[in-house]
């Protein structure tokens, strides 16, 4: 793979909407999932950005809705945002200047590591790898731009 797109600006980057294919491994069990949908970046009341992300998520054959939602928050920089969950508590910071980040967000006894990255204008991925006592995930999400 080639090298990374910096984004001078994060939260213009990611406006607007993204069609979003997360695989799920469950690499203790050897299972698999897929989410499929899209995500919407759109505007949030005093600035930043409000991330809707919906679609089906298939597991072990069965089809069921799937959202979620999170606030992105203006961050240090222009490249920088804080991701925070719906409820207003932080998930992860995330700086796309250099247009590769790394994230580490602790859940109960699990830690979530995530690497994020810039393809270019209309591409960019996560990778979130799960790792507790009952949990070895790993979940890659390709992000492709509308429109």
């Amino acid at each position: 793979m080639g090298g990374f797109l910096p984004v001078p600006d994060a939260l213009a980057y990611l406006a607007g909407n993204w069609r979003t294919v997360r695989s799920v491994r469950d690499l203790a069990s050897g299972d698999a999932g897929e989410f499929s949908g899209t995500t919407v970046f759109g505007p949030l009341e005093g600035g930043g950005l409000l991330q809707r992300e919906s679609g089906t998520f298939v597991w072990q054959g069965v089809p069921r809705p799937a959202e979620r939602t999170l606030c992105l928050l203006p961050g240090r920089s222009p490249g920088a945002v804080d991701v925070c969950f719906a409820d207003g508590r932080p998930f992860h910071d995330l700086d796309l200047a250099s247009g590769r980040h790394l994230a580490d967000h602790p859940c109960s006894a699990d830690l979530y590591r995530g690497e994020f990255t810039v393809r270019d204008t209309d591409h960019w991925r996560t990778v979130w790898r799960v790792r507790g006592p009952a949990k070895d995930l790993v979940l890659t999400t390709d992000y492709a731009r509308e429109g």
